[in-house]
């Protein structure tokens, strides 16, 4: 379910905007409005839905809109056109009190400079936004208490902004958009001011938040690297328009246009991609019906050493090997149950590739993907994570 929708939403800034406007539903480039009208395009009738839960990633490099795209969400820019609907109401239409009760109920943000108060406590910076909204004092500071609480900042309600370091400033940031309950956080650069170990703890702290808080995140960042790491959705931008929204998956094996594709051309693929991306199609036989004849026979067709053994449920049984089952044919076997070795290596969908590097290096077999029931999805072969890793086209089982 949507929580926000976003439809042909732009941002021309300068006066008299209503030729730029004209221009861009012409489709004109950003340039060339510039350059016949002196207007800058902030954002190009943008379109998108941000799901209710989701940790939503705006990225594009400098100039790309991004920023300025997420104060439209919550009125800091006013939009030129478009719509911009939460829980159903038009924010562009509102007026500046349902717009203020909408800022202090609804959405928080959280920007890249801390904006602590220098000379107010640690547990009196998170409270400000209540105060300001008249909170009374026990119930603002048992709030600003429980989001410091959150953050993992508990003990250090009285300490002051120039006592903490950088990565814990900045969770005072998020303790004070928290304080509020909203149900959007909106994140700007959020993280992009801290040393990258910092950086990195901070993306994990949020995480793991995310999985108590369940809350609908838009985070603007430039970095695709954190992108991909915290985004359950990635919207790439370009001279304030849409270029591609997906899935990081989506993202990295089937970039948009030439300039997604430089974006990710560096990324590291083996802690984005999983065991599901890169998995192929299985040779299987039946184990309750199939002989030992019909076994050879398949692993011969498919020039294959190995086969996998499956019951009538698609259940994995274990594998066998051609030298094994040739032998049970020589000798007029044919149940290949004797034959069945169970241990085998097995990973479920959602393992990272990077994970599956130790279980490749040390197997002589596929790598069996499970799902529910210990079904039999896939497997993963050697060249295939290869392949994958070089950034060529992967064989996905439908």
């Amino acid at each position: 379910m949507a929580k926000i929708e976003v439809r042909n939403l732009s941002k021309i800034f300068g006066k008299r905007p209503k030729p730029a406007l004209e221009m861009l539903r012409e489709k004109r480039s950003k340039d060339e409005i510039l350059k016949e009208t002196g207007l800058t395009v902030g954002v190009n009738r943008a379109t998108f839905d941000v799901e209710e839960g989701e940790v939503f990633v705006i990225m594009g490099l400098s100039g790309s809109g991004k920023s300025t795209l997420v104060r439209l969400l919550n009125r800091l820019i006013d939009p030129t056109d478009g719509q911009i609907q939460l829980d159903g109401d038009d924010l562009a239409k509102m007026d500046k009190q349902a717009l203020n009760e909408v800022r202090r109920k609804k959405m928080s943000m959280v920007f890249q400079k801390f904006g602590l108060f220098p000379f107010r406590t640690i547990l009196q910076n998170v409270e400000y936004g209540l105060e300001i909204q008249g909170m009374e004092k026990a119930e603002r500071k048992k709030k600003a208490t429980e989001s410091l609480a959150l953050v993992g900042l508990k003990g250090y309600e009285d300490q002051y902004p120039d006592q903490l370091s950088g990565g814990m400033q900045q969770r005072v940031g998020l303790a004070r958009a928290l304080a509020n309950d909203p149900d959007i956080l909106l994140m700007d650069e959020a993280f992009s001011a801290l040393d990258p170990l910092i950086r990195k703890d901070m993306q994990d702290e949020l995480l793991d938040l995310q999985v108590t808080m369940q809350k609908t995140i838009v985070f603007i960042t430039h970095d695709l690297d954190e992108a991909l790491r915290i985004g359950d959705r990635i919207m790439i931008m370009k001279d304030g328009a849409i270029v591609q929204i997906g899935t990081p998956e989506d993202i990295l094996m089937n970039p948009a246009d030439e300039y997604v594709r430089r974006f990710v051309e560096d990324v590291d693929r083996s802690k984005v991609y999983t065991a599901e991306n890169i998995m192929i199609r299985p040779e299987t036989i039946n184990g309750e019906k199939d002989g030992a004849r019909v076994a050879l026979k398949r692993m011969r067709d498919a020039n294959i050493s190995s086969i996998y053994v499956v019951n009538r449920s698609r259940q994995l049984q274990g594998i066998v090997h051609a030298a094994d089952i040739a032998e049970a044919v020589k000798n007029d076997e044919r149940d290949i149950r004797p034959y069945i070795q169970t241990d085998v290596p097995t990973c479920e969908k959602t393992m990272p590739m990077h994970d599956l590097f130790d279980l490749t290096s040390t197997s002589s077999v596929p790598i069996a993907v499970v799902g529910e029931n210990n079904k039999l999805e896939g497997i993963v072969i050697r060249s295939q994570i290869l392949a994958a890793l070089s950034g060529k086209e992967v064989n996905i089982v439908e």
